[in-house]
């Protein structure tokens, strides 16, 4: 009875150990874990080199090589000016923002922090945030400080990374003499000139307004998605 209970004890601590083993990734699977976490990883830093790259072409006006970053059906949605379609609306659309090459006298500086990039697992679709600081200057009138929120959407097309949908949120725009407690600077609508394909496709007020654009990604600790979180009331009409 005793030998029979010394088997089935080293039996029962064995237990843990062929669970362990049933459960382990094999070598196999273990390379197929590592080279997709690469790939992953890979990914990530070429959209940001691109979302890069479209800050520097876009300070610097260089509209055919801004639009040559977007997929073919690609998208192109500022504050409320609606949304443009395709390279060549938005290379006229960027027109919108000053001359190609800007003349002598403006500023058009857009910088890109806080960059938050999700690669699909499927590796071929990407989505991310970043923080948008804004300088803008022309001549015979005063600099403009302004602030906003990129979420963007990316897509692997003909073997690279291209930009789907670019969507500047617009949190302010201010006189740079006056400041914030001074001046806000309303949005521009659509163009006459240059009429967007779609309307905005999400109407909201910037600054003194409090809109927060809807969080591509979840909330890294909890899993809870942000993508419809409560608006902050409006600070002048008291709605939503």
């Amino acid at each position: 009875m005793r030998r029979v209970a010394i088997v089935l004890a080293a039996a029962m601590a064995m237990l843990p150990v062929a669970a362990a083993a049933q459960t382990a990734p094999s070598p196999t699977q273990r390379l197929a874990q590592l080279r997709h976490r690469v790939e992953q990883l890979e990914a990530q830093d070429e959209i940001e080199n691109l979302q890069a790259t479209f800050g520097y072409y876009f300070d610097k006006g260089l509209w055919s090589d801004v639009a040559d970053l977007f997929a073919a059906q690609g998208t192109f949605e500022y504050g409320q000016q609606g949304v443009y379609v395709g390279r060549a609306h938005i290379a006229r659309a960027l027109l919108l923002f000053g001359p190609q090459g800007l003349a002598p006298g403006h500023l058009n500086t857009h910088m890109q922090l806080q960059g938050i990039v999700t690669v699909a697992a499927s590796g071929n679709t990407a989505t991310a945030r970043w923080r948008g600081m804004v300088q803008l200057a022309e001549p015979g009138a005063n600099g403009i400080w302004g602030e906003g929120v990129y979420e963007n959407s990316y897509v692997r097309e003909g073997g690279r990374w291209k930009i789907a949908a670019l969507h500047f949120f617009v949190t302010g725009m201010t006189d740079y003499d006056l400041g914030w407690m001074k001046s806000a600077i309303p949005m521009r609508g659509p163009s006459a000139l240059f009429p967007p394909d779609r309307p905005p496709s999400i109407t909201y007020r910037a600054f003194p307004g409090t809109y927060i654009p809807p969080f591509d990604y979840r909330h890294p600790v909890t899993g809870r998605s942000l993508a419809d979180i409560p608006q902050p009331a409006d600070s002048l009409t008291g709605g939503k």
